[in-house]
C-alpha cells in the first residue's frame, strides 16, 4: 500500500504555504413540492444554499478535451472520476441531467431524508435499550448511520460538481482515459473561470501556491506555459491531494479573516461613535449645531474603494496567514467532518487511481504541460473552496461527523 495517496500521506499543507505565506439516470424523476405560485418564495428561501437555478435546456452543455498527441478524449460535462455509489447520488446526477433548475430542491430534500432516518434508527435503538431486542436495533442504527454517511458523501460530491457545471468547467475525468503514450495534455485550460471564484488577494495567494508546487510564475509566457515537464502519477496524485486541502484551508482563512476584519471595524466604529459624542456634549450650543451640520455634509468613502486598498488587503491576508501558530493552522487547513475527509480522498484516488484501494494503476513518470499541470492544481484548489462552502450548508441539514 505504499503507492496509495490517502490525505495522512499527502505532502505536509505548510510547505506549499506562499514564500512571503460522474453518470446514471435513478428511476425517480423530482417533483417540486410546491405550486407554481409557491416557487418564487421557495427560490427565495434555497438562495442561501448558494446556488442559482439556470435552466439546463437554455445552457449550452460545456465540455473540455484532454489530449496526448494524435489521441485525444472528450469528456463532458457529466462525466467525473468519482460515480455515485448511493441512490440519492445517482438520483441527483439524473435531476442535475434533465431537471437542472429543481437541482437544489432535490439535494435539500435528499438531505432532509437522510437526516431523518438516521435519527429515526438511532431513536429506535434508544427506545429499545431494555428490550431483548437492543442489539438488533444497535446493529440496525450502525448500518444506517454508515449508509447515510456514503448517501451524504454522494450528495456533497453533486453539489460541488453542481458548482462546477455553473461555471461551465468540467471535472477532468480518470487520468488513466486520457494519456496516451505517458503523455497528458488538458485543454482548454479554463484557467479564468477556475480563478473567478476567488477574491483577488485571495487569488494571489493561490498564483503563489502555484509559483510554489510547480514553478510556474503568474507571469510567465505562453511559451512557458506549454513547455512540457515530466512528474511521476503518485506524486501528482499527492500534489492534487494538497492542493485540495490548500482550497480548503484558504477558503476558511480568508473567511476567518474577513470576520475578524469586520468586527475590528465595527469596534472601532463604536468608539469613534462614543469618543466623538463625548467630544460635542462639551461643546456651546450653538457650536455643536454648527458641527453637526458640517458633519451631515461629509461624504464618506465605502470600504474598499480607497486608495491602496487592494494592495493593503493582499498584504493584510498574506500576513494574517503568515501569523498562524501550528495550531491554528492546523485547524484551518483540518476539513471539520469525516465525511469531507473521506470525500478528498476518495475523489483523488478516482482521478488517480482505483477508488477501492487507493492504489494508482502506474506510477509511471508522465510528459505533460505546465498549463495542464495549473489546470489541475486550480481545480483542487477550486474544490476545496467548494467543498468548503459545501460541508457548512449540509451541516446545517444533516449534521455531519466531527473529524
Amino acid at each position: 500500500m505504499e503507492h496509495c495517496f490517502p490525505l495522512h500521506k499527502s505532502p505536509s499543507l505548510s510547505s506549499f504555504l506562499p514564500s512571503l505565506v460522474k453518470i446514471s439516470q435513478g428511476p425517480r424523476v423530482f417533483t417540486p413540492s410546491n405550486s407554481p405560485s409557491d416557487f418564487a418564495l421557495t427560490r427565495r428561501r434555497s438562495l442561501r444554499t448558494g446556488f442559482t437555478s439556470t435552466p439546463f435546456n437554455d445552457r449550452k452543455a460545456p465540455s473540455v478535451k484532454a489530449s496526448a498527441g494524435a489521441s485525444h478524449c472528450d469528456f463532458s460535462s457529466l462525466n467525473a472520476p468519482l460515480e455515485p455509489r448511493s441512490a440519492p447520488g445517482k438520483f441527483l446526477s439524473g435531476v442535475l441531467q434533465n431537471q437542472r433548475q429543481f437541482f437544489h430542491f432535490a439535494a435539500a430534500d435528499e438531505l432532509k431524508r437522510l437526516s431523518d432516518d438516521r435519527d429515526a434508527a438511532v431513536a429506535r435503538m434508544f427506545v429499545s435499550l431494555d428490550s431483548d431486542e437492543a442489539c438488533l436495533h444497535r446493529r440496525i442504527a450502525q448500518l444506517k448511520e454508515q449508509e447515510c454517511q456514503a448517501a451524504v458523501e454522494d450528495v456533497m460530491y453533486m453539489l460541488i460538481f453542481y458548482k462546477f457545471s455553473d461555471l461551465r468547467v468540467p471535472l477532468v475525468p480518470k487520468l488513466s482515459r486520457c494519456m496516451y503514450n505517458c503523455r497528458l495534455e488538458i485543454w482548454p485550460s479554463k484557467d479564468w473561470e477556475l480563478e473567478s471564484i476567488h477574491s483577488i488577494e485571495v487569488l494571489e495567494v493561490v498564483r503563489d501556491h502555484i509559483s510554489a508546487v510547480i514553478g510556474l510564475r503568474a507571469d510567465s509566457s505562453v511559451t512557458d506555459n506549454w513547455a512540457t515537464t515530466e512528474i511521476q502519477q503518485l506524486h501528482l496524485g499527492r500534489l492534487y491531494a494538497a492542493s485540495i486541502l490548500y482550497g480548503y484551508f484558504l477558503k476558511s482563512a480568508s473567511s476567518r479573516h474577513q470576520l475578524e476584519r469586520c468586527l475590528t471595524l465595527v469596534h472601532q466604529k463604536r468608539l469613534n461613535h462614543r469618543n466623538s459624542l463625548q467630544f460635542l456634549d462639551l461643546l456651546p450650543c450653538g457650536i455643536k449645531s454648527l458641527v453637526l451640520g458640517r458633519f451631515s455634509d461629509v461624504q464618506s468613502v465605502p470600504l474598499g474603494q480607497g486608495p491602496g486598498r487592494r494592495e493593503k488587503d493582499l498584504e493584510e491576508l498574506r500576513c494574517y496567514v503568515m501569523g498562524f501558530d501550528p495550531e491554528t493552522l492546523q485547524r484551518c487547513a483540518k476539513p471539520r467532518s469525516k465525511e469531507a475527509a473521506h470525500l478528498i480522498e476518495r475523489h483523488s484516488c478516482a482521478l488517480f487511481g482505483d477508488e477501492q484501494t487507493g492504489i494508482p494503476e502506474t506510477d509511471e513518470v508522465i510528459r505533460t504541460s505546465f498549463s495542464s499541470l495549473k489546470r489541475l492544481v486550480l481545480e483542487a484548489v477550486a474544490f476545496g473552496s467548494f467543498l468548503w462552502d459545501i460541508e457548512e450548508y449540509v451541516d446545517t441539514v444533516y449534521k455531519l461527523k466531527d473529524n
